[in-house]
């Protein structure tokens, strides 16, 4: 009988290791679900944050941007510190800073204490979609990388959807600071869940090598290494400028653009919102398969970042978006823009798996600076223009307020397509390790 299953054992490996990895990747992605949430999560609830803390549309950029740079400050060392530590202990720390940031911001009364918690709560996002990229990177080979990150995406953008209609009526049901706390108890669900499922490597998994190669150099030199790649430079800087419609629309102004420019209820422009991340749900995975089954990258970021264009510029010239048109060009959006999923990859092709995190944390710097600096510069640009209309405490902007603010979008797309030809083709292919 030992004999018996000794021989079964090897026939069985290879398919029980393909299972293990979908169950540890796809669980810690429920990470980055929930902090797509939070990223996401003023868009359904930005008037009634404007009135609880008596902040026009620039201080409310100003708090929602606290969050991005909570992540920014920590995006390079989050990197260096996944190359050289339990992945899966790093995510169930970030897991809970992120929930006790969440559960104090929905007591907070004064501003102040509630950008310290949002800044609190981007610290933890700062681990979890480098974390993702590390275990995928250890379970998969790098020919499915594209369609692993890009499923991995598609869990994110479904908190990004969790944050949009089913919040907006969770506070309008129960108001948004008992909303918030609802969010919180998923958190604690989810944390559950990766402390169950998810582990750093495949079983008798051969890391030591990685571990041997990285030894070899400190904090400072693989920092240096990842700096002086081109690639993590143009790879960050294109998925920063395609993530603007979504961190822009999506995270904060779409529902207030869609009520007071178009008419559409609150609730239904909620739901307009979530097809940016629909666009996503289904563009990721698709142009991550395209892409590994073509053997080449740029193309697909080349052509994503040309129809983004397209579709922006749609949204904003056309005068009166009906309730269906609205949703299509949404997701369009989400759809084109998706295709920055394809720089992960390139950014771990292009770089020794040994520092595989520090230079994916590198890239999402850069990606998160762009919201961070966007979102307040939106909102900036809103009240510049503004000419003091307001209806029960909250400020009414004109359609000429939100074309100006939302010329961003479309010059960001631009400067996106310019830089993606500037990204040299891995063809699929991973880097070799350090010398």
């Amino acid at each position: 009988m030992a004999n018996c299953k000794a021989l079964a054992r090897p026939d069985r490996l290879e398919n029980i290791h393909e299972y293990s990895a979908w169950i540890v990747c796809l669980i810690s992605a429920l990470f980055f679900f929930y902090e797509f949430i939070q990223m996401n999560m003023f868009n359904a609830i930005s008037m009634e944050l404007m009135k609880a803390f008596k902040i026009d549309s620039t201080g409310l950029g100003n708090l929602s941007a606290t969050y991005f740079w909570g992540d920014v400050l920590f995006l390079f060392p989050a990197g260096m510190i996944l190359d050289r530590f339990s992945t899966r202990k790093i995510i169930l720390s970030a897991l809970l800073v992120c929930i006790t940031g969440t559960v104090v911001f929905a007591y907070s009364e004064s501003l102040l204490l509630a950008k310290i918690c949002r800044f609190i709560t981007g610290i933890g996002n700062a681990f979890c979609f480098i974390a993702c990229i590390r275990l995928a990177s250890r379970w998969f080979s790098p020919r499915r990388m594209a369609l692993v990150i890009g499923l991995i995406v598609t869990i994110a953008m479904l908190g990004g959807v969790f944050a949009q209609t089913p919040l907006t009526y969770l506070d309008q049901q129960l108001g948004w600071r008992h909303a918030l706390l609802f969010n919180a108890c998923l958190g604690v669900i989810i944390y559950g869940m990766i402390w169950w499922f998810v582990f750093d490597t495949p079983p008798n998994a051969k890391q030591t090598q990685h571990i041997k190669e990285l030894s070899k150099y400190s904090a400072w030199e693989t920092a240096k290494m990842a700096l002086k790649n081109p690639q993590n430079w143009f790879c960050g800087l294109y998925t920063s400028l395609l993530n603007l419609g979504l961190m822009l629309l999506g995270a904060l102004w779409g529902v207030m653009y869609l009520e007071q420019v178009h008419g559409i209820s609150r609730t239904q422009a909620s739901f307009v919102t979530s097809m940016a991340f629909f666009g996503l749900i289904v563009g990721s995975p698709v142009l991550g398969w395209i892409s590994d089954s073509v053997g080449k990258r740029k193309p697909t970021m080349i052509i994503g970042a040309a129809l983004s264009i397209l579709s922006m510029l749609a949204m904003m010239f056309i005068p009166h978006l009906s309730l269906s048109l609205a949703m299509l060009l949404f997701f369009l959006m989400g759809f084109f823009t998706s295709a920055q999923v394809i720089s992960y990859p390139v950014v771990t092709e292009s770089n020794p798996t040994a520092m595989t995190s520090t230079a994916t944390g590198l890239a999402s710097l850069l990606i998160m600076a762009g919201p961070a600096i966007a979102q307040p510069l939106f909102g900036w640009l809103m009240d510049y223009n503004w000419h003091g209309v307001m209806e029960q405490g909250i400020r009414i902007y004109s359609s000429h307020d939100f074309f100006v603010a939302m010329s961003i979008l479309p010059i960001s797309f631009i400067i996106g397509l310019l830089l993606s030809f500037f990204v040299k083709e891995t063809y699929c292919q991973p880097l070799k390790e350090l010398d």
